[in-house]
């Protein structure tokens, strides 16, 4: 009979669409055999670097590169591999014995941990650690989440009716009036936009307000190198043009950083991918690696941008359609956002034609009109020579969960590019803008208070 490790390899190895489900959730220390160990770090190191599955050949010359193995194990590696056919499994009673395997494993590891840690044999934890490490193994699931009984659960419900919404605001006022005082948990926020016109800039300037804040920020990046995104955010937090970062001198520059450092609670995790290969899988990785390594864990995320993700259920070679492809990496980022608990802001392209168009529009999407129907904020950032003499961009509505989308459908922030900043305009600036709802939303203010003036009896 076999083993339930060497099942969950063979299908890691020929399952395409289980490896992909169940690699975020396997621990390379659940195997106890070094062997089994070798070979599940050379699948998941494959399908991570190719996203793609590795044949048996692959795995035995991969194996052979390595220096940490000696020749017993190579032929322990070897002959194991050959046992690795492509033998059907019932699927579902695969997810779930992959799911109760890594339970069990992840449990007696944990408690492996905490008497070690008991007897005082760990140089980095204290016995205060013994709680979370348990809590952590007991927590692994690929879902624990059963529903809400309606008729039973009825306190729980009426506590969330009346207790307030954690979100994060943002510094600017109408993005402010827009979502109802910021980003909640659990969604997925798209600004649309062409190249050039400010997609990074917004994500960065939102980045640095959230860090200000005392927040806790990722922000992966699979455009610009690491360095290029902390150097627009140092323009923002330093007050200082992108262009005059590199004259600073070090002392001046370290002064700037400590005191900004004084200033807030938060941390920044800047983190680079190359571009369109890196999915939600790798994301909820990263995830639980700053969690054991770092002891952070994000309020907000920003990945830059969605279009250049990878999907986590097709390749991107695979004989799927654009609409498919782009509207599943939507999913799989909300559904992030969702096992996170916190918000997602991401970006996409304009078509061709929505490019230096003055009107964006939802058929202005790049690749995928089915991304909108994911979105719980979308909105399009449009720049004209007009705008940019006065040193605005507009902002229009174009999808919108959190309040009516009519209200304030339009309008403009000021934009300083050199040092990668937003900032309110006027409300003069705001006045003459056609089809902004702002007018809408007044009417309707005086509406309710001649309503209430009505109702009083003197």
């Amino acid at each position: 009979m076999d083993s339930v490790e060497l099942t969950i390899l063979r299908n890691l190895l020929h399952n395409d669409e289980y490896s992909r489900k169940v690699l975020p959730f396997i621990n390379k220390e659940y195997y106890e055999n070094y062997h089994e160990k070798v070979i599940f770090e050379e699948i998941s190191k494959f399908i991570v670097k190719y996203n793609n599955l590795p044949t048996k050949e692959t795995l035995i010359i991969e194996s052979e590169k390595r220096t940490d193995i000696a020749e017993d194990t190579f032929k322990q590696i070897c002959e194991y591999v050959n046992l690795l056919d492509n033998v059907p499994s019932d699927s579902q009673w695969l997810l779930d014995t992959t799911e109760k395997w890594c339970k069990d494993r992840a449990i007696y590891l944990a408690l492996v941990e905490s008497i070690s840690i008991a007897d005082g044999n760990s140089e980095t934890k204290t016995q205060d650690a013994i709680p979370s490490i348990l809590s952590d193994a007991l927590a692994v699931s690929f879902d624990n989440q059963v529903g809400h009984d309606y008729l039973n659960d009825y306190e729980e419900r009426y506590e969330f009716y009346h207790q307030k919404e954690e979100k994060i605001p943002f510094d600017l006022e109408f993005f402010n009036k827009i979502t109802k005082g910021g980003l909640p948990n659990k969604t997925l926020n798209i600004a649309l936009a062409g190249t050039g016109v400010g997609k990074s800039l917004f994500m960065c300037h939102v980045a640095s307000s959230s860090l200000f804040q005392g927040k806790n920020v990722l922000y992966i990046t699979l455009e610009m190198a690491e360095e290029k995104i902390a150097e627009r955010i140092d323009a923002n937090l330093l007050n200082v043009n992108i262009q005059e970062i590199t004259k600073l001198p070090q002392a001046m520059f370290e002064n700037k950083v400590s005191n900004l450092a004084k200033k807030t609670q938060g941390s920044l995790i800047i983190k680079e991918y190359p571009t369109a290969s890196a999915h939600s899988g790798h994301f909820r990785s990263l995830l639980n690696e700053l969690a054991l390594k770092k002891s952070f864990r994000p309020d907000i995320i920003f990945i830059d941008y969605l279009n250049i993700c990878a999907s986590s259920r097709y390749k991107a070679n695979g004989n799927v359609n654009s609409y498919s492809y782009i509207k599943a990496i939507a999913e799989e980022l909300r559904g992030l956002a969702v096992e996170a608990n916190v918000p997602i802001v991401s970006a996409t392209q304009t078509t061709r034609s929505g490019y230096g168009n003055s009107d964006v529009d939802l058929t202005d999407t790049s690749e995928s009109f089915g991304l909108p129907a994911t979105a719980d904020l979308m909105f399009a950032l449009i720049s004209t020579e007009e705008l940019e003499g006065l040193n605005q961009i507009m902002v229009k509505q174009l999808k919108n969960r959190y309040y009516d989308p009519t209200l304030n459908k339009r309008f403009v922030v000021g934009i300083d590019r050199g040092k990668m900043k937003l900032y309110d305009c006027e409300q003069s600036a705001q006045e003459d803008i056609v089809d902004s709802g702002q007018e809408e939303e007044y009417n309707k203010t005086q509406d309710k208070i001649k309503n209430k003036f009505a109702a009083l009896k003197f």
